[in-house]
């Protein structure tokens, strides 16, 4: 029996051949498979939902990064003891800086946009004819009209605002601001029509739905700026590296001003995503730790179930170890087959999210996602690698751990015992 004993190697194939019928299903052991289909489920669920849930809001933060950084720059620049006059002489100096990929000058300001059919208040920003070419975030997104009609006078807007107006490309659009010319009786009311020379769309609804670009010009003209700008919105090569750029952006500004970055502006809205981000993984995290539990309460009872088989083959010479392997096999088997499981089902998910978003739309007849509501016209999803693999290990892991104390006792089973009372 020694030699026996020394001549079996761990995990040999008897050891996988009784993992395989423990794990088929007879009708005196139902309960047993039952449980162990019930923790197949609950871990590939579990597991699945994680990926989809952390793809969807890694890419509602990329999204809304790139969106919301993409048309507001990274760093801004703004006026500190006089007005920024010398806006052109600034903005060209501070784009010479290492990292800098570009500097705009911006007369930002509230306004009321009207037509015949409807009004709504919006965000004008006066950018020179050069620069909104360069923002590739509208340039880019044109759907109607051009940008060359920009050069005259004309304002670009979202198309969210453009159908919220009933306007297209070549309409007018009337604008109005309560800082007008200064009378003898006060500030007047300053109302202008412009012609929309361009619609664009972001795909992000509170930026479609409000913004209106106007030539520098113009805009100074219409808030009564007087030849200088709000701020200089400096866009840099790479968003993270904005603690590296400031001092540099500062020094080539070379007068007073005030930095600010788009972490600051910002912050709240990330950190509530980030926040959001993290409460989801750990409740979807539970859904896996309860299917671990299952694991553990379906060995238990295979191993009280089977005490008897434990016993003839422990009389037979097979060693505690190999006992506890062919449960530990077992197990794993379960929490393997429901990670893979639940693996495919996650990237398939999330690669076909959209599709399967507007499939359940068309079969329930409603709108299940409101751009008005969540920002982003379409649901985002970004499969991080690392993210995946730490959910992938987390589950192997839980299910390793589910194993071990039924496979444990099932090796300290006394045999003698077991054939006496089994």
């Amino acid at each position: 029996m020694t030699a026996s004993r020394a001549a079996t190697r761990a995990f040999a194939g008897f050891e996988w051949m009784l993992a395989g019928r423990y794990l088929r299903t007879r009708r005196r052991e139902g309960f047993v498979s039952v449980i162990a289909a019930f923790s197949f489920l609950g871990i590939m669920l579990g597991v699945g939902l994680l990926i989809i849930v952390l793809s969807v809001m890694s890419g509602f933060r990329k999204e809304l990064l790139g969106k919301i950084v993409g048309i507001n720059g990274h760093i801004f620049v703004a006026a500190l003891d006089a007005p920024l006059t010398d806006y052109a002489q600034v903005a060209e100096r501070v784009t010479k800086v290492t990292g800098v990929r570009r500097a705009v000058p911006l007369v930002e300001g509230q306004a009321f946009a009207s037509s015949p059919y409807n009004g709504s208040g919006v965000l004008v920003r006066g950018v020179r004819p050069e620069d909104i070419r360069r923002i590739e975030a509208v340039a880019g997104n044109v759907r109607q009209g051009s940008l060359g009609g920009f050069d005259e006078g004309g304002v670009t807007i979202g198309r969210r605002l453009a159908e919220h107006l009933s306007l297209q490309a070549g309409d007018t659009i009337t604008l109005a601001t309560p800082k007008g010319a200064a009378t003898p009786f006060g500030t007047a009311p300053r109302i202008k029509g412009y012609q929309v020379a361009a619609i664009f769309e972001l795909g992000m609804s509170e930026f479609d739905a409000s913004f209106v670009f106007m030539p520098l010009s113009e805009a100074q003209a219409f808030f009564n700026r007087e030849d200088d700008v709000t701020v200089i919105e400096v866009f840099l090569d790479d968003a993270d590296r904005v603690d590296e750029a400031r001092q540099a952006i500062e020094a080539a500004v070379g007068r007073p001003v005030v930095l600010t970055d788009w972490r600051q502006r910002n912050r709240t809205f990330f950190a509530a995503l980030e926040v959001e981000r993290n409460v989801m993984f750990i409740i979807l995290s539970v859904v896996v730790i309860v299917a671990a539990f299952n694991i553990i309460s379906g060995l238990i009872m295979l191993v009280k179930d089977k005490s008897s088989d434990i016993a003839i083959l422990r009389t037979m010479g097979a060693t505690r170890g190999a006992i506890m392997r062919v449960f530990l096999i077992t197990g794993m088997s379960i929490g393997v087959a429901g990670t893979l499981a639940g693996f495919l089902l996650g990237l398939v998910f999330t690669a076909n999210i959209q599709s399967i978003q507007e499939f359940v739309s068309w079969a329930l007849n409603r709108q299940l996602w409101d751009p008005t509501l969540r920002f982003l016209s379409q649901v985002p999803s970004d499969i991080n690698p690392t993210e995946v693999a730490a959910v992938v290990a987390m589950s192997l892991v839980l299910s390793l751990l589910a194993t071990l104390y039924p496979s444990w006792r099932a090796a300290r089973l006394d045999p003698i015992a077991a054939l006496r009372y089994g």
